[in-house]
């Protein structure tokens, strides 16, 4: 069964997850840093570190995202009932 590891930060306003990732993409801040700051899950204190799953543990929009698209990358906004998020996957066997 595929794996991943994957971070994530988790906002709760479309548009302040657009400008998060402009920041992240342009070297303003880390992933980690704005993770830390700004992330609403608690896994925002380990800069959004969510360690190694399956698929199929992660609610389906986070899945099609982790296990097809590019590693390395800042995904995002992905809509969830949670709210939205900028994924990155660290990690997929």
């Amino acid at each position: 069964m595929a794996t991943a590891s994957a971070r994530h930060i988790l906002v709760n306003d479309e548009a302040f997850c657009k400008e998060l990732k402009e920041k992240i993409n342009s070297g303003e801040t880390t992933f980690e840093a704005a993770a830390k700051e700004f992330s609403t899950c608690p896994s925002g204190a380990r800069g959004g570190e969510l360690g190694t799953f399956s698929q199929g543990q992660m609610v389906p929009e986070f899945d099609k995202v982790v296990f097809n698209d590019e590693v390395g990358v800042v995904h995002g906004p992905v809509k969830t009932q949670f709210g939205y998020h900028l994924l990155e996957i660290t990690e997929r066997s």
